[in-house]
């Protein structure tokens, strides 16, 4: 029993000192992509694409605002004429992508020139589609820090040219459980991108340099 004891207790030791040295690898070899805006600027981006999080009924979360914030602040400098928000709206009750959109619209910005992925479940969705259905080859990424790691880990996976801007740096409350999710939520996409599983939805493609009023809810 000592023996199985023993062994279990080096495998738990083995596989926590991985999991660190899988995360350490992937910051260290993403960090170089994030960047400022003005280098954003010279980049030729096909769009820019803000990864959603929480809306509390018509109103973004904190951190939401913050992503949309600076997404606005790109297209603002000219980094491109195209925003992609992505996000989850598989609930009629939950929908990140139009308050994500209506945020940018009362910046200023065109409805046509803002495209929303209804169905950005996850980050390796948002991704995928952004390329199989958007037909997105160059692209900014935006979200905060911690979280673009992995998103520009994907993207370089799937063959997508992308460099990423952070959001503001701020500490949002929990940070510590996200932190940890997003520890290991790297070490899945890193096992599981290089076999690019079918995101749970396709459908047609809608180049994002359209028109992005394609992509509204029927009706608006």
């Amino acid at each position: 029993m000592k023996r199985w004891i023993k062994r279990i207790v080096i495998l738990v030791i083995g596989l926590g000192i991985t999991a660190i040295l899988l995360n350490i690898g992937v910051v260290l070899s993403q960090n170089p992509k994030i960047t400022t805006i003005d280098t954003a600027r010279t980049f030729d981006a096909d769009c820019i694409l803000v990864l959603g999080a929480g809306v509390r009924g018509t109103s973004p979360s904190p951190m939401l605002l913050d992503r949309l914030n600076q997404g606005i602040a790109l297209y603002e400098a000219g980094a491109s004429d195209r925003l992609l928000m992505s996000g989850d709206h598989g609930q009629v009750d939950y929908d990140e992508v139009n308050v994500m959109k209506r945020v940018a619209i009362d910046a200023g910005i065109p409805s046509s020139q803002i495209f929303m992925d209804h169905a950005g479940f996850s980050t390796y969705e948002s991704l995928i589609r952004a390329r199989d259905v958007f037909d997105v080859q160059r692209v900014i990424i935006v979200s905060q820090k911690e979280h673009l790691y992995r998103a520009l880990m994907i993207a370089d996976m799937l063959g997508l040219e992308a460099i990423g801007v952070a959001a503001e740096e701020v500490s949002y409350g929990g940070q510590w459980a996200r932190d940890l999710r997003e520890s290991i939520a790297r070490i899945k996409d890193l096992v599981l991108t290089p076999f690019e599983p079918q995101p749970t939805y396709l459908g047609p493609i809608i180049p994002i340099s359209g028109d992005g009023d394609q992509t509204n809810d029927s009706g608006n």
